[in-house]
């Protein structure tokens, strides 16, 4: 919170005042003071009686603002403006806040408030327990950041069963605006905003500041026009199930500088931004674009021990891969052996041997038996007279001519008996 000029602080109270007080404050001032009292206490405010604020309806322009609270979004009390200081001011609880602001016209004197702490009539009794308002607050900063309601639980800011009142303060880099992104929303009690809600503020946590309230099914994504953003849950005891995360990122108006990269959708975001994984543009434009740039890089980002440990594992598989071929290469050609040691040719022949067909008409069936009768009568002829020309060759010496006769006449034979073998010549005419 931003506080203007001396703020000073007792064990009893203390007192503050506007800019330049008792003279005139100047003109666009914002300043914020948050009052705390002891547990068990309360806080009382006084004005004293040279007061002046620019008098306005409703005091839409100087005025002076009381919360009875810690926060900007805390129940409104009163807003103050005018000639006359206001009456005595008394918190329920141990906060109080207050903003004074001024615009660029038509200053005043201003004021000076005393402040106190009394006791809480709600604890009349001593060893009454302490109801201390719950410190639910978080800040975040930088070029992107996450806002999750999963951090209330895990760092134990709230018990169970109590209701859930936290805020989140972001605070964008230098000359920077902030783009909020809901990546999971869920409010269990659907439209029931006193119930349950999510509140973003744009610059500070008071309530002129709010930008959106979600309570509903959906929320929107938001872009704030300050470096500066608040973000309030609010989950009743009945709403613990409720829960948001949210992304923020930090962007500038263009034109981009050297380090920025342009979303096409009026904002610049840091270039450590694009291709993150993350959708930090209202568009997708920082991760489409960077498919090529992540193939085109990936070799580049192989270091020599990778590289090592590659090349020896390729070195592996290689050797591996030579031993399988060798091993079936060497394989088959045992089989084949053994299988030639017991290999039947001449069943295999039967197999795979085509049938031989004898090709010849019936006419050439009866010449054929003719002459196999012929065949045997002269075989018979043969036998008979072996011995009667044996012996003439004995007394008459004629075996030369009997010889060269019988030589003859089996050539003749055989000469007839070609045409009974050849299956494709003519036959031989009968003499």
């Amino acid at each position: 919170p931003t506080q203007c000029d001396n703020w000073v602080r007792t064990s009893n109270g203390g007192h503050f005042a506007s800019p330049n007080y008792p003279n005139m404050y100047p003109p666009n001032q914002e300043c914020i003071y948050i009052l705390e009292a002891a547990p068990r206490q309360r806080i009382e405010l006084t004005f004293d009686e040279a007061y002046y604020i620019e008098p306005s309806f409703e005091c839409r322009f100087d005025h002076l603002e009381v919360r009875d609270g810690p926060f900007g979004f805390s129940p409104l009390i009163n807003r103050y403006c005018g000639l006359k200081s206001p009456a005595l001011i008394r918190s329920t609880g141990r906060f109080m806040w207050i903003k004074f602001t001024s615009d660029e016209e038509l200053e005043g004197k201003g004021f000076q408030a005393k402040y106190s702490f009394i006791p809480d009539p709600d604890f009349t009794y001593l060893g009454g327990i302490l109801n201390p308002i719950p410190d639910c607050q978080f800040e975040l900063s930088g070029a992107d950041g996450i806002v999750r309601s999963s951090q209330v639980e895990q760092e134990g800011k709230t018990k169970p069963g109590q209701a859930v009142d936290c805020i989140w303060t972001i605070k964008a880099t230098p000359n920077a605006k902030i783009y909020l992104r809901f990546l999971d929303y869920q409010m269990e009690h659907s439209n029931e905003c006193k119930r349950n809600f999510v509140a973003v503020y744009d610059g500070s946590s008071s309530i002129e500041n709010l930008k959106a309230k979600f309570c509903s099914t959906v929320a929107n994504d938001v872009m704030l026009q300050t470096g500066t953003g608040v973000v309030r849950m609010w989950a009743d005891e009945g709403s613990r199930l409720s829960r948001f995360r949210m992304l923020f990122t930090s962007f500038v108006d263009p034109p981009c500088s050297g380090n920025t990269y342009f979303c096409h959708s009026n904002m610049c975001i840091n270039n450590s931004l694009v291709c993150n994984g993350i959708q930090n543009c209202a568009y997708p434009w920082d991760e489409n674009h960077c498919r090529e740039k992540k193939k085109t890089g990936l070799f580049e980002q192989i270091t020599k021990t990778h590289g090592t440990i590659i090349g020896i594992t390729s070195g592996i598989v290689l050797v591996l891969l030579i031993i399988s071929i060798l091993v079936q290469v060497k394989q088959p050609r045992k089989k084949v052996m053994a299988c030639k040691t017991a290999f039947n040719k001449t069943g295999f022949q039967e197999v795979f041997d085509p049938p031989h067909y004898e090709l010849f008409s019936l006419r050439d069936k009866e010449i054929s038996a003719d002459l196999a009768d012929l065949s045997e009568e002269l075989e018979n002829y043969q036998k008979m007279r072996r011995p009667s020309t044996a012996s003439r060759c004995i007394h008459d010496h004629h075996c030369g001519s009997q010889a060269s006769n019988i030589k003859q006449s089996r050539t003749n034979l055989s000469s007839m008996e070609l045409p009974f073998h050849n299956d494709f010549a003519q036959p031989q005419p009968m003499k």
